[in-house]
This record gives C-alpha cells, sequence and structure tokens, in this order.
C-alpha cells in the first residue's frame, strides 16, 4: 500500500473509531473531540472497507476487526422484530438503504472468514428488505418506524427520506445474495430495482435549488451508478454509465462550487475505473487523475491517531468540516488504492 492507503487502514485500527464490541461510530468529531453514536450502517461499510484491506495487505489483523464488526452486526439483528435498527439504542428506525450496506458487509466477511451466521444474518436481513420495505407502487420505503415497521413521510426535498434510484446500490446486496445463495428471488428483486431506476434516474439531477444540496445528491446519483456495475457489460446500462460518469464530472468541475464532498470525489474515481474494466466506459486518465488529486487533499495530516489517516467529510469555501468520516475514509483508500493498481479487484470488494 502507498502511504496515504497505509494511513488510512491504520486510522481504522487506531483512532478509536471503532469500539470493542465491533461497532463503528458515523464520525469524529475534531471541535468536539469524541465520536458520534454507533451506527450499523457505518459498521457495514467498515467490514468491507476492512476485508478490502485484508485482500490489499494478507494482514490477519484486518480481518480480525472485519470480523468484530460483522459479529456486532449479527448480534445487532433483532431475531424476534425480524429488523436491522439504525442505532442499537434507542432503536427507533429502520433504513432500506442502510440494510443493504449491512448485507454486503456480512457478506464480505462471510467469504473472507467462512462464518456460516453471518451469511444467515446476511440472508435474514435481505428477506427484511424485499418484505417489509415494499409499498404499494412496487417501489420500495426509505425508512420505517420502530417498532411499528410504519413508514416515514416521504419528503421529495430529501433524496434519504424518497425512494429514488439511488437505492440501486442497496440492491447489489440482493445480487449478492443471489450468488451466495443460488436464490433467483434474490437476482429478481435486483432486477425489478433496477428496471424502476432506469426509469427515474435521468430526473434525480439536479433535483434542489440549493447548491450544496446538489453535492449532497451527486453523492446518491453515485450510488446508482455503483448499482449498475453487475450488468455494466449491457450496452444499455454502458450508455447510462457514460451519461452518469459525464454528468457527475461536469458538476464537480463547476467552478461556483464551494462545497466539496470527498466522497463524491472518491465515489466518482471508483466508478469511472471499475466501468472501464468492464469495457462499458474507456477510461478518461486525465479525469481520473484529476480526481485521485483531489481526492489526496482531504486526507487528515498530525500525528492524533483519533483523527491522522482519516479523511475529512467535507470542506466549503475552503474551509474543513469538522468531521473524519469512516465512509469518506473507506471510499478515498478504495479509490486511491484502485488508482494505482493494474488489476481489477472483483466487485465484491467495492466498499
Amino acid at each position: 500500500m502507498f502511504p496515504q492507503v497505509f494511513r488510512a487502514g491504520e486510522w481504522f485500527l487506531q483512532s478509536g473509531v471503532q469500539t470493542p464490541d465491533g461497532g463503528v461510530a458515523r464520525y469524529y468529531r475534531l471541535d468536539l473531540a469524541r465520536n458520534h453514536a454507533v451506527s450499523t450502517e457505518i459498521t457495514g461499510y467498515t467490514a468491507s472497507t476492512l476485508v478490502f484491506l485484508h485482500s490489499l495487505t494478507a494482514e490477519q489483523r484486518y480481518l480480525d476487526r472485519a470480523h468484530a464488526a460483522a459479529r456486532f452486526l449479527s448480534r445487532a439483528w433483532d431475531a424476534p422484530a425480524h429488523c436491522m435498527p439504525f442505532e442499537t439504542a434507542p432503536a427507533t428506525f429502520t433504513y432500506f438503504f442502510d440494510c443493504g450496506i449491512i448485507v454486503r458487509g456480512l457478506l464480505s466477511a462471510w467469504r473472507a472468514t467462512g462464518d456460516a451466521g453471518l451469511l444467515d444474518c446476511a440472508r435474514a436481513v435481505g428477506e427484511s428488505m424485499a418484505r417489509d420495505f415494499a409499498a404499494a407502487d412496487g417501489r420500495f420505503h426509505p425508512i420505517l418506524t420502530l417498532p411499528e415497521k410504519r413508514p416515514v413521510e416521504h419528503d421529495p426535498w430529501r433524496w434519504s427520506r424518497s425512494p429514488g434510484c439511488y437505492q440501486l446500490k442497496a440492491g447489489l446486496a440482493w445480487w449478492d445474495l443471489g450468488e451466495a445463495t443460488g436464490d433467483d428471488r434474490y437476482r429478481r428483486y435486483y432486477q425489478d430495482l433496477l428496471r424502476d431506476a432506469l426509469r427515474g434516474w435521468s430526473d434525480f439531477l439536479p433535483g434542489h435549488p440549493d447548491p450544496r444540496k446538489v453535492v449532497d445528491r451527486l453523492h446518491a446519483f453515485l450510488y446508482f451508478l455503483e448499482g449498475l456495475l453487475p450488468l455494466a457489460a449491457d450496452a444499455a446500462v454502458a450508455a447510462v454509465l457514460c451519461h452518469g460518469i459525464q454528468r457527475v464530472e461536469r458538476s464537480l468541475r463547476d467552478p461556483a462550487a464551494d462545497f466539496e464532498r470527498c466522497d463524491v470525489y472518491a465515489q466518482l474515481l471508483r466508478v469511472r475505473l471499475y466501468a472501464g474494466w468492464a469495457g462499458a466506459v474507456p477510461l478518461e486518465g486525465a479525469a481520473a487523475r484529476w480526481e485521485a488529486e483531489k481526492l489526496r487533499e482531504f486526507a487528515a495530516p498530525g500525528d492524533d491517531p483519533r483523527v491522522a489517516g482519516g479523511f475529512y467529510f467535507g470542506r466549503t469555501a475552503g474551509v474543513w468540516e469538522p468531521y473524519i468520516s469512516p465512509v469518506s475514509t473507506a471510499f478515498a483508500l478504495q479509490a486511491l488504492a484502485l488508482w494505482n493498481q493494474s488489476a481489477q479487484p472483483h466487485r465484491h470488494l467495492l466498499i
């Protein structure tokens, strides 16, 4: 690993963002000098990240931490209620998108460790996604209350509170469960979600009059592009990937934009590389290099283990926002690692 990827890996191990029981905080607040509450979604992302780091290094310490994160998720699963809470205390909501990320984290750790209990838990969460979140119109509610499992009212101005094409990233959980179990139902769930996403994706951007909110929606739109990757060789899907990559790139080059998100640069670079490897979209080396250079600016310097090596979530008008984010760090270290290696990693390793 080159230095920034190594330092980011050390941040996951040494910063305290992962608690002794395996759960992972949503972020570290520099201004308050403390971690936010543990999140099941972020723990899922971290399990996948640590498996990816193990694939690069073969270091057992990454695999041990990945297993701890996945075991935390299996304990967080509420078997009597058949739900995965957003935060374990209090358990007031469950999120469709988060469940997809959690399934993929469990499957990553299962593939790497062979712990059959993780596959069982992944399957239970995937079944909950299909059953509990289904709406009458064939789409999926983004949030349910607990313990009632009632849909939270949709908000068209907040992408995370509305169904949309971005949910296809969560749908990768079904595709991967189909591969893992041989159950064709999961593949059909993904394909139904794909059809809906392809009907509505072109209206997702800009989606909001506030430029800052548009940047947030770029992040969500890139989730949609990531969700297309299993079928990237299909000509129609490849055309959407090509158009989508160009659309995000144009937005990021807008000189009027004063809010930047680390994860947007990282997601764009990752999907550009994967689409190029799949033969779906020719790789534009200069654009990828620019994205990698922008990403490196977000790496936090210094010697404080709570901060150093992690990546800032974002900056506004050149000023860093006080969040060191596990998700930004995960996406950034993976994007930079992929940019600096010639071999294509398996799609399963996409965080």
